[in-house]
């Protein structure tokens, strides 16, 4: 009998920590996007490895999330919807890249501040873009010597 008692005890102790990591992980997360945020426009000429729910930094810092990523149809770029967390002022000299965290991992927007006093307004586009880059693409470069 004292036996299933403490393997109760344990069970509950084990349930309410795996509560408390569930109830850290939920106010750690920002699940939904950025709440209370703006949105900015960004055109891509390649936008491989990006998708919806991808960060938006700057200096490493996640500022926003990637909303959504459609195609226009007349250009044919991909138009990228960030949604950009409330407080955060984004000057309108600023450059968005299209970068990886690592050689696996997936990629993110960028955003490099420029010096302008004037800052993006909800709804605005951001200019200055850079699209991302294919590794396979580099590799078969080297390999191959071109420089097309």
């Amino acid at each position: 009998m004292a036996s299933n008692t403490v393997e109760a005890l344990i069970g509950g102790v084990v349930l309410a920590a795996a509560g408390g990591f569930l109830v850290y992980a939920a106010n750690t997360a920002e699940i939904g996007g950025v709440g209370s945020g703006y949105e900015l426009v960004a055109q891509f000429r390649k936008a491989e490895g990006l998708s919806p729910g991808g960060d938006v930094r700057i200096s490493g810092v996640k500022v926003g999330s990637v909303s959504t990523m459609t195609l226009d149809p007349k250009s044919y770029r991909a138009v990228v919807t960030l949604a950009i967390r409330e407080g955060v002022q984004i000057p309108e000299d600023t450059a968005a890249r299209i970068t990886s965290s690592s050689l696996l991992g997936d990629n993110y927007i960028a955003l490099d501040p420029g010096g302008s006093e004037f800052m993006l307004e909800p709804g605005q586009e951001i200019d200055y873009t850079q699209d991302s880059v294919n590794l396979m693409d580099l590799v078969g470069k080297f390999i191959h010597g071109s420089d097309e």
